[in-house]
């Protein structure tokens, strides 16, 4: 009889054991979960910019991201117009360069509505003052840019690129001339 209690006592401490042991992985498990559920909802958010005065982006920064994006949308439009004059296009590398053009026009889009537009162009409601000739030539140039970034993704019309690419000559050089 002792015996049998040694090995019923033996198994009750395993399963006592495994459970413990379960019972942990279950909470390292939920832990990580959570984790990684935080770390999705974070990552999904760090691209957009806070709209927060915080100082920490700068706008030569953001006017080299356009300029590479511009970049990227003329390399596309020149493979997309080659391979579609190919006699035998390659239709999935084609409707990849498509849309690698589009999402660096809304790239562009992003940057100047969430950054220029909404943070570092200030309103002028004085009529008549340089003040107010400066915020109309820069929210001209802004519409500019994102027009031509439009009419990037609606063709593969290289002469957009080159507007576009004027466009922000301009208001890079409007930005520069502080008043």
């Amino acid at each position: 009889m002792i015996r049998y209690n040694s090995i019923q006592n033996c198994y009750s401490i395993s399963v006592l054991v495994f459970h413990l042991n379960l019972n942990c992985i279950m909470k390292i498990f939920s832990k990580s979960l959570t984790a990684l559920a935080m770390l999705l909802m974070v990552s999904q958010s760090v691209n957009a910019h806070c709209e927060i005065p915080c100082g920490i982006y700068g706008d030569q920064t953001r006017i080299d991201l356009i300029k590479e994006n511009i970049a990227t949308i003329e390399k596309s439009m020149k493979q997309i117009n080659e391979l579609s004059s190919s006699k035998k296009p390659d239709n999935n590398q084609l409707v990849r360069w498509v849309m690698n053009k589009e999402e660096h026009a809304k790239k562009i889009q992003d940057i100047v509505s969430q950054y220029f537009l909404h943070q570092r162009i200030k309103i002028s409601t004085n009529p008549g003052t340089h003040e107010f000739d400066d915020y109309l030539y820069k929210l001209t140039l802004c519409h500019q840019l994102l027009v031509y970034s439009m009419k990037c993704k609606q063709s593969a019309d290289l002469e957009n690129v080159k507007k576009l690419r004027d466009s922000l000559t301009k208001f890079e050089s409007a930005l520069a001339h502080k008043h």
